[in-house]
C-alpha cells in the first residue's frame, strides 16, 4: 500500500468518513485509519441502532393503542431477539454504504489504531499495526466513548453485565425485567422509551432536577409528564451512591433531600454522558492542546499544530454526527483554501422518542444568560389540524424564541410528531437570521405539523 498522502484521517465514523470523501472529490489522495468498523459510534452503536429498536416500539405502540383510532388489535408483541437481528442487518447494510462510499471515492482505508508518531518532511508520519503513513495533513475524527462515573460497584457490574453502556444495550439477548437508566440524557432517554413500550419496568435516575439536559424546561417537562404516565418512574435531583448485587439480585442506590434509597433491577443502562477519545493517539508527540481530553480547535476546525485539524466529538464542542459532518466539510474547506466555518448556533438536536423533541438555537434563559433581549412565544400544535387527526389528546407545542429589537429567530424548540423531520427548516431560520415577517411570508404545506410554526409567528407582535 502506497505510505504518502496528502491527508491522513484519523477515525471513520461521521466526521472522518464524509470528510475523506469531500476532501477525495476535492483532489486530496486521501487515506482513513478505523480501528473499528467504518460509520462509528453513530452508525453502528448510536444513531442508527437505536433509531432502528426505536421504529419497532413505535410500531408496537400503534398496535396497542390504536383503540383510539379506531383500530383494535389483540396479541400484539415483541420479538426482541428479532429486533436485534434486523438491527444487526441495517447496520450491516449502512456500513457496506459507506465502504463503498470511500471505494467510489477513491480513498484508501486502513484498519486498526492510527498513532501520530511525530513531523517528517513529507507533513506527519502515523503508525497503524506495522505500517507507516505520512501525510502532509492529519484530520483527527476519533470520536468519544461513554462515561463510567467512580460509583462503588458500577465499574465491577459493566465489567460483568450487570451493568451496560449505549453500546452492550444494543445487543442485549432478552429483556431484562426490571432497569434503572442512570442518567436522564439523549441516550438514556430513548432506551427508556424501548424498554417502557416493551414492557419493561424502567427508573431514571439523574443528578439534575430536571431531564434531557439543556433543553428547554417546559418541553422537557411535558416529556418527563408523557413518559410519566406510561409507567416511566423519575429519580431527579438524586445522586447514586453505590451498585450492588448483580442481574439475579441487583440495586442501585442513591441519595436523595438527605436521605439514602434503592432501587432493585436486573440490568443498569450507564448514560452518564461521554468524554473526546484523545488519549493514545500520540498527540503529545506533535503538541497539539486538549482542554479535558477536548481537542481545541477554532470555528475552522484548526488545532494548535498548523496543518491538524479535528472534528466531530473529539473536539468537545457538540456531539452530534451531523455536528461532525459539517465540522468534518469546514475542515476539508479549509485544507483547500475555501472560505468555510461552523455556525454552532443553528445545529438542531433530536431526542427520538415518542413523541419527538427537536431544538434549535437559544432558549429563552440562554439567550438572557448571553445577554440578549429576547422573548418567547408558545403555542399548542393542536393548531395544527393533520397533528390532532393523528394525536388523540396530544399535548404538543413550539416555542419561537426571538429578538426583542429586531424580531429575529433566535430559537426554536418543539415536542410532538415529525419535530425532527421539521427542525432542519428551524435551523435555517436561526441560521440566515429571519425575521418573523419572513417567516409569515413563507409557505408551509397543508395539513402539516410544520404549519403550526408559521401560526406562532403570527401569535408575536
Amino acid at each position: 500500500m502506497e505510505n504518502k498522502f496528502d491527508l491522513i484521517v484519523l477515525g471513520g465514523g461521521p466526521g472522518g468518513y464524509n470528510a475523506a470523501e469531500r476532501a477525495a472529490h476535492g483532489g486530496l489522495k486521501t487515506l482513513v485509519i478505523e480501528e473499528r468498523e467504518l460509520g462509528g459510534v453513530c452508525l453502528n452503536e448510536g444513531c442508527i441502532p437505536t433509531k432502528t429498536l426505536l421504529y419497532s416500539a413505535k410500531i408496537l405502540d400503534y398496535a396497542n393503542h390504536g383503540e383510539k383510532y379506531g383500530v383494535t388489535t389483540t396479541g400484539a408483541k415483541i420479538d426482541h431477539a428479532k429486533v436485534v437481528e434486523r438491527k444487526n442487518k441495517v447496520v450491516k447494510t449502512l456500513v457496506s454504504g459507506v465502504a463503498a462510499k470511500m471505494k467510489g471515492a477513491g480513498v484508501t482505508v486502513a484498519r486498526g489504531t492510527g498513532v501520530i508518531t511525530g513531523k517528517s518532511a513529507d507533513g506527519f508520519t502515523v503508525k497503524c499495526g506495522d505500517d507507516v503513513y505520512s501525510g502532509s495533513k492529519l484530520l483527527i475524527c476519533t470520536g468519544s466513548e461513554a462515561v463510567v462515573p467512580p460509583i462503588p460497584g458500577l465499574r465491577e457490574s459493566v465489567g460483568t453485565g450487570f451493568a451496560v453502556t449505549n453500546r452492550e444495550v444494543l445487543d442485549l439477548k432478552e429483556l431484562p425485567t426490571r432497569v434503572v437508566v442512570i442518567g436522564g440524557g439523549v441516550i438514556g432517554l430513548e432506551m427508556a422509551s424501548y424498554f417502557n413500550s416493551v414492557g419493561v419496568d424502567v427508573t431514571v435516575i439523574e443528578m439534575l432536577d430536571k431531564i434531557a439536559g439543556p433543553t428547554d424546561a417546559e418541553i422537557s417537562k411535558i416529556l418527563q409528564n408523557n413518559y410519566a404516565k406510561r409507567g416511566v418512574k423519575f429519580i431527579l435531583g438524586a445522586k447514586v451512591t453505590e451498585v450492588t448485587g448483580d442481574r439475579k439480585n441487583g440495586a442501585v442506590k442513591y441519595e436523595k433531600d438527605g436521605k439514602t434509597e434503592s432501587v432493585p433491577c436486573d440490568l443498569i443502562l450507564v448514560s452518564t454522558g461521554r468524554r473526546p477519545r484523545s488519549a493514545g493517539i500520540g498527540l503529545e508527540t506533535v503538541g497539539v492542546l486538549t482542554e479535558r481530553a477536548a481537542i481545541k480547535t477554532d470555528e475552522r476546525g484548526r488545532t494548535s499544530v498548523p496543518g491538524i485539524w479535528a472534528a466531530g466529538d473529539v473536539n468537545g464542542k457538540i456531539m452530534l454526527a451531523h455536528t461532525a459532518y459539517r465540522e468534518g466539510e469546514v475542515a476539508v474547506s479549509d485544507m483547500l483554501g475555501i472560505a468555510d466555518r461552523v455556525d454552532y448556533r443553528s445545529i438542531p438536536s433530536v431526542i427520538y422518542t415518542n413523541p419527538e423533541v427537536g431544538s434549535v438555537g437559544e432558549t429563552l434563559d440562554s439567550a438572557k444568560a448571553t445577554g440578549i433581549d429576547a422573548e418567547e412565544h408558545t403555542l399548542s400544535l393542536r393548531y395544527s389540524g393533520r397533528y390532532v387527526a393523528e394525536n388523540e389528546g396530544g399535548d404538543g407545542i413550539v416555542k419561537i424564541v426571538v429578538g426583542k429589537e429586531h424580531k429575529n429567530v433566535l430559537g426554536v424548540h418543539m415536542i410532538g410528531s415529525y419535530a425532527s423531520e421539521i427542525i432542519y427548516g428551524a435551523a435555517m431560520m436561526v441560521a440566515r437570521e429571519m425575521r418573523v415577517s419572513d417567516v409569515r411570508r413563507l409557505v408551509f404545506p397543508h395539513p402539516s405539523v410544520c404549519e403550526a410554526i408559521r401560526e406562532a409567528m403570527f401569535q408575536i407582535n
